[in-house]
C-alpha cells in the first residue's frame, strides 16, 4: 500500500485528546494533526521523537491538514495507523501473498456474526468450512518482542470469545497479529496490562482458534505485509 502524498518529518511535541497530536516540523513550525490510533500507544508516543505525516487532499480535509502516519525509533519506522492493518490484510489475501489463506477464492470484509459482533474477515472457499478471521494491530516492543495488547481491551476479549463459539459451531477461526513494525522477533501477551484478554488468548489457542503474526515493510513511500513471526503465549518471553 502506497501512502497518497508525500511524508513529511517532524520531531513530536505531545500527543492528546486520542486522537490529536503536535508536532514541530522540519522548518520550525508548529502543527496539530490528526492521530489516527486511539489505544495507549506504549513507546512511539515519547516527546521529541521523529514522526512523518501525510497531507489529507483538501477534498477531504476538515480541520486538520495532515495525519500522523510513522513514528522512527533506532533508524527503524513503526507504523501508528491503526486502519491500516486490515487494509495490508485484505490486499495480502486478494494477491495470496498469505500462505495459509491462498486457497480461499471469496473475501467478505465485516461480517457479523449471530450475537452481533462483527468479525474482520470470512474467507470461503468450495468444499471447506468457512474460515472467520479476526485482525489485530500491533506496535509495542519490549526486547525483541511485538506485545498485544498496550492497554485493556474488553473489544479484543470479545472478538477471542466469539471466535472460539465459532470454532465449537463447526468453523475455522483464526486471529492474525499485525506487526507495524519489522524489528521484533514475533508477538507474544502482555499479561500484566490485560489478564482476561491474556487468558482469554490462551484457552482460544487450546480449544482451536489458529494465530497468526506477521510484520510490516515500512518506508517513507509505502508499507505492506511482510514475513510470518513466531508466536508465544507464555508470560516469560518479555
Amino acid at each position: 500500500m502506497q501512502y497518497r502524498q508525500k511524508l513529511i518529518s517532524g520531531q513530536l511535541i505531545k500527543r492528546y485528546k486520542r486522537f490529536l497530536a503536535d508536532v514541530q516540523l522540519d522548518d520550525g513550525s508548529h502543527v496539530t494533526v490528526h492521530c489516527p490510533n486511539p489505544g495507549a500507544m506504549m513507546g512511539i508516543k515519547d516527546p521529541g521523537m521523529t514522526v512523518w505525516l501525510q497531507g489529507i487532499p483538501a477534498e477531504k480535509r476538515k480541520k486538520l491538514d495532515y495525519t500522523w502516519e510513522l513514528v522512527e525509533i533506532d533508524g527503524n519506522f513503526v507504523g501508528v495507523n491503526t486502519q491500516h492493518p486490515n487494509r495490508l490484510v485484505k490486499d495480502a489475501l486478494e494477491q495470496k501473498r498469505i500462505e495459509p489463506f491462498q486457497s480461499y477464492d471469496r473475501i467478505r470484509p465485516e461480517v457479523k456474526i449471530d450475537n452481533g459482533t462483527r468479525i474482520d474477515f470470512l474467507l470461503e472457499k468450495e468444499g471447506a468450512a468457512p474460515f472467520y478471521l479476526e485482525v489485530k494491530n500491533v506496535h509495542w516492543k519490549q526486547g525483541d518482542w511485538a506485545v498485544f495488547p498496550d492497554c485493556v481491551t474488553k473489544r479484543g476479549t470479545k472478538h477471542l470469545h466469539a471466535l472460539m463459539s465459532l470454532v465449537d459451531q463447526g468453523y475455522r477461526a483464526g486471529m492474525l497479529y499485525v506487526v507495524q513494525r519489522s524489528d521484533c522477533r514475533g508477538v507474544t501477551l502482555a499479561h500484566d496490562i490485560d489478564p482476561d484478554y491474556a487468558n482469554a488468548a490462551c484457552k482460544a489457542l487450546e480449544k482451536g482458534v489458529e494465530v497468526w503474526a506477521y510484520n510490516c515493510s515500512l518506508s517513507q513511500t509505502e508499507i505492506h505485509l511482510h514475513r510470518a513471526l513466531e508466536y508465544h503465549t507464555r508470560k516469560d518471553r518479555i
